[in-house]
């Protein structure tokens, strides 16, 4: 037989039931408006200002440079700011790749700036240019002597330089720190040829369309070459294949081909004042 609960035993359950439930609604209520509160004194003291500042990846200019363009100052309102405006304003500089804005705990931001990498410099009126890998030369610069990237000399095609910087960037950093000036010397049959001088003494001649693709095989081929008990240094050329040609031996068919013309000079010469001898004698 089931038992039967008299109503009168549940009522005192049902009570407590009931009266946990009021407490937990008036709990939570209080402490959602203490949270307002709290977020409305955040916002209007200066415990929302900005305290700090970080700037990351300036090297191209100066972290005070980048603090001005972004229009944020410290003590100003840490939301009184779009991210994403901020980051508009920065990357309309051109050597700037991308740019990254983040509020950080209660009081900071973080700026990171991506710019451009520099691979090479240009000389124009006696001064030295950074140009990054984008093409772009980057003018606004107070660097005097460069010496962490080569020279580029007698570049004024500037598709032409735009090609060989995408190339330079493609090297890896071991071997771009070799070279020490690059000339372009276009020709009817290669309109793209270059000539690199290396920091060890070599001089490689390239095709500024394969350069990245054939340069960074640089030390391995170097390694061939001193690797011969009687080695000397001299030109190296990748523009089609790849083959070695000693510097002595360059400059004796330089020598021959001018004393070939020196002795043709000269004959061509002694013919003239044998005719001379002739016509002075009729």
């Amino acid at each position: 037989m089931e038992k039967v609960i008299d109503i009168t035993e549940r009522v005192p359950a049902m009570k407590k039931r009931r009266k946990r439930r009021t407490n937990f609604k008036f709990i939570a209520l209080i402490t959602i408006f203490l949270l307002i509160i709290l977020v409305l004194l955040y916002f209007q003291l200066p415990y929302s200002n900005i305290k700090k500042i970080d700037i990351e990846g300036a090297e191209l200019r100066d972290e005070a440079y980048y603090l001005e363009q972004s229009g944020l100052r410290v003590e100003s309102s840490l939301w009184d700011f779009k991210t994403s405006d901020v980051e508009q304003l920065l990357a309309k500089n051109e050597w700037i790749k991308s740019v990254d804005v983040k509020r950080k705990f209660l009081n900071d931001v973080e700026i990171t700036i991506d710019e451009w990498k520099k691979v090479a410099y240009i000389s124009k009126d006696g001064d030295f240019y950074p140009m990054l890998e984008n093409g772009v030369v980057f003018s606004e610069t107070d660097e005097v002597v460069p010496i962490d990237a080569p020279i580029f000399l007698k570049f004024d095609d500037e598709s032409l330089r735009k090609k060989l910087l995408k190339q330079l960037a493609g090297l890896k950093p071991e071997v771009l720190s070799l070279i020490s000036q690059i000339n372009s010397n276009p020709s009817e049959a290669d309109p793209y040829a270059i000539t690199l001088f290396m920091n060890d003494g070599y001089e490689v001649r390239a095709d500024a369309n394969t350069l990245a693709e054939k340069l960074n095989y640089y030390p391995s081929i170097i390694a061939q070459i001193e690797h011969q008990e009687a080695f000397e240094k001299g030109i190296i050329d990748i523009e089609v294949g790849s083959y070695y040609r000693p510097f002595s031996d360059e400059y004796s068919l330089i020598d021959m081909s001018g004393a070939e013309s020196e002795e043709g000079g000269q004959a061509e010469q002694t013919n003239d004042e044998q005719q001379e001898q002739q016509t002075g004698e009729d």
